[in-house]
């Protein structure tokens, strides 16, 4: 006959005083870890003990209980209750839930200690994640529930995050299907479809990455750092009923704005507020534009600025902050330790105060405003940006003939011109004009195909100002290169017209240029070194002009010469006339690209130093996937290539950014060459080029089917 199971009985419960309890020193925990017990015990004040103690009777000599119970199992729970007692929030004597073990029983006490602590499973985060929901949903705020589980409401922010997420991803987390930094990724909207249509295109994939969810959620949003939303204001387009995604997980630099069409909209209704107030300046004409291009005020009068004129009032003003300022700098110049709060708050406003004034717009004669214009747009920092003063060409004063005295038949004329000849209506409307336009995004195509002519001029540019710059921080290179014109024009005779000294400098503008030339590097130097001499020289008075530079040593009229001979730098590739017109020849452009080259090796030239990396926008995006992998490969060899080259070409060109980042790589056309340049005599023919690199082996925007292709355009490459 089979004999019964033994059946398990369990070890009584009961409450005991709590001073009827002592720690166990077989508890095996020694080392803190997670929640503190200040923390345990201000949560057991709130809702009570939620797990018993596991104790065990403690014998004395002879082996009788003596009524104490030692803790093998809970002593953290211990402590927790023996903080509350000496706070006076537990009394010495109230009863604790405890499960009694026998004495003679079978198992160590060490034993028990160690599987209460290796046997308990923490919560998957995902219930956590949804416990941290269901509480909110029960009306708990952020704040409180963070307060009660002793996180941060930034933590309860994450969570509730991570459990908006879609169930179809949560239950593919929660199969351990999904990583968690890629859940994250997913948290950046709350559009179950969209998150969905996203897994679905990167499930086929070998490689997800985090990066790639995030691209592709914010694919075609706006950054919140983007110049457009730095002018309106984030909570300035969320009043207008726009969305903005933020990531809690990573730096995002305040989110995506999800509405390109409305953060235009608003930007343009805030520039065309902006500009009707400052044609009540009087102004004739005003362009708006979110971004103006590098050279836009080419052609046009810079009128000269006096500055903001103060009333008395104002300067007295102006002399009593500074004086302020100035006073409290002084006392507190040998103080060690920091300024008071008080005392560093009024600098503050002090300097706030000085700033306003500095940054009054300067004054102009009246008749002066009245035939000139400005252009308003937005900063690479977004904040407005005013350019005041220009006069085109046709609003011009009129010129009448002025009879020189003592002529006799033939009197000498000269030409006059003066701010009350045609001045304007004291009282004008000014026509506001807004533009800009952007150039649409190429067609992907496959492997190493020549660069398309826009994006050849587009980085010529970029070449071409680079290297005005170091030529203008280069006298010796630039009056060798002025020699080198006049040498040519004297002993080769080229045709040359006007002025008493048939020499010149013809400035040298960019028909076709990238969005981000004028905030580069090498503009801002070209601009600000172009300010600083107008800022010094007596432009518009002939006589003082060449006194002016006379009186310059001779360091200082090195540094004009190449600054003016700088602006006449032309590296630019342009479309050849193919048909022996008068535009630019085939021979002419690559004699224009070998002494390009030459200049740059002069000035070693180096585009990565000069601030241009490669971006999706300015180059990467517009090149093909095999040009794309050249790059990643050149730069970060074979292996970052493959890492990559699964990618669809926006994807691609969007990693490609990341890994080229602080690389130095640069495409070819922008490459200074490293060799001897080719002697050649001058007004000889100069010798045939090299062969051309693959990019420049055809043209992309050439022929239509059937057409011969168009001649194959040189660029600097030898």
């Amino acid at each position: 006959m089979a004999q019964a199971a033994k059946k398990i009985v369990l070890s009584a419960s009961r409450d005991i005083p709590f001073n009827k309890l002592i720690l166990s020193q077989s508890n095996v925990r020694r080392v803190k870890a997670g929640v503190s017990i200040e923390e345990l015990a201000e949560d057991i004040a709130r809702r009570g003990l939620l797990q018993g103690l596991s104790v065990r009777p403690v014998l004395d000599g002879e082996g009788q209980e003596t009524g104490m119970f030692e803790v093998p199992a809970g002593g953290r729970r211990y402590r927790a209750l023996e903080l509350l007692v000496k706070q006076k929030g537990l009394a010495k004597t109230a009863p604790v839930p405890c499960v009694v073990k026998t004495a003679d029983d079978g198992i160590s006490a060490e034993e028990d200690s160690l599987a209460e602590n290796v046997r308990r499973i923490d919560l998957h985060p995902l219930d956590q994640f949804r416990a941290f929901q269901s509480l909110r949903e029960q009306g708990q705020s952020e704040e409180e529930v963070a307060a009660r589980f002793f996180v941060t409401p930034a933590v309860v922010k994450q969570r509730l995050r991570l459990a908006a997420v879609s169930p179809k991803l949560l239950d593919l987390y929660a199969e351990d299907g999904i990583t968690l930094d890629l859940l994250m990724a997913f948290t950046v909207t709350n559009d179950h479809a969209r998150q969905e249509q996203v897994w679905e295109a990167l499930a086929r994939q070998a490689y997800k990455e985090p990066y790639q969810v995030r691209r592709m959620l914010t694919e075609g949003a706006v950054r919140a750092s983007d110049r457009r939303a730095q002018f309106v204001g984030v909570a300035a387009y969320e009043e207008a009923g726009g969305v903005v995604l933020r990531d809690l997980f990573q730096a995002d630099d305040g989110g995506w704005l999800q509405d390109p069409a409305l953060l235009d909209r608003l930007v343009v209704e805030k520039l065309q507020a902006e500009a009707q107030a400052i044609a009540e300046e009087g102004w004739k004409w005003i362009e708006v534009a979110t971004d103006f291009p590098y050279g836009h005020s080419s052609g046009l009068r810079r009128l000269r600025a006096t500055g903001p004129v103060l009333t008395d009032e104002e300067q007295a003003t102006y002399d009593a902050l500074q004086q302020e300022y100035g006073a409290i700098e002084e006392q507190w110049a040998d103080s060690p330790d920091d300024l008071p709060d008080e005392v560093d708050q009024r600098l503050g406003e002090i300097e706030a105060a000085l700033d306003a004034i500095h940054n009054r717009p300067p004054s102009f004669e009246p008749a002066e405003v009245a035939r000139a214009g400005a252009f308003v747009s937005i900063d690479s920092a977004g904040n407005l940006k005013v350019e005041r003063g220009f006069v085109r060409p046709e609003d011009e004063a009129p010129v009448e003939p002025v009879i020189l005295a003592g002529g006799t038949g033939d009197e000498e004329t000269a030409t006059a011109s003066g701010s009350d000849v045609g001045t304007a209506p004291a009282v004008q409307r000014a026509v506001i004009t807004i533009g800009g336009a952007s150039e649409p995004e190429p067609e992907e195509d496959e492997g190493l195909k020549p660069l398309p002519e826009r994006l050849m001029q587009e980085l010529t540019a970029h070449r071409t100002l680079a290297l005005r710059d170091a030529v203008a921080n280069d006298p010796h290179v630039a009056v060798t290169a002025l020699l080198h014109k006049l040498v040519t024009d004297t002993f080769v005779r080229t045709s040359t017209a006007g002025g008493c000294l048939e020499a010149s400098v013809r400035h040298v503008f960019f028909p076709a240029q990238a969005a981000d030339l004028k905030d580069s590097p090498s503009a801002r130097s070209v601009d600000e070194r172009q300010k600083a001499w107008a800022a010094d020289m007596p432009v518009g008075d002939d006589q003082a002009l060449w006194d002016w530079l006379d009186a310059l040593d001779e360091a200082s009229r090195l540094a004009l010469l190449a600054h003016c001979v700088s602006y006449g730098v032309n590296a630019l590739f342009e479309k050849v006339d193919r048909y022996g017109g008068a535009g630019l020849s085939q021979h002419g452009l690559e004699r224009r690209m070998r002494q390009a080259d030459r200049l740059a090796r002069a000035v070693n030239l180096d585009m990565a130093e000069a601030g241009w990396t490669p971006t999706t926008e300015n180059y990467l995006g517009r090149v093909t996937k095999g040009r794309i992998l050249e790059a990643v490969r050149e730069a970060k060899g074979e292996q970052a290539a493959q890492l990559i080259d699964h990618l669809k070409k926006g994807d691609m060109a969007k990693e490609a950014e990341r890994l080229l980042a602080d690389t130095g790589w640069v495409p070819e056309p922008l490459r200074t060459p490293g060799g001897p340049e080719e002697s050649v005599d001058a007004g000889q023919p100069e010798a045939d080029a090299a062969e051309l690199p693959a990019f420049l082996a055809d043209d992309e925007d050439g022929s239509a089917p059937g057409e011969e292709p168009e001649p194959v355009h040189a660029i600097a490459a030898e």
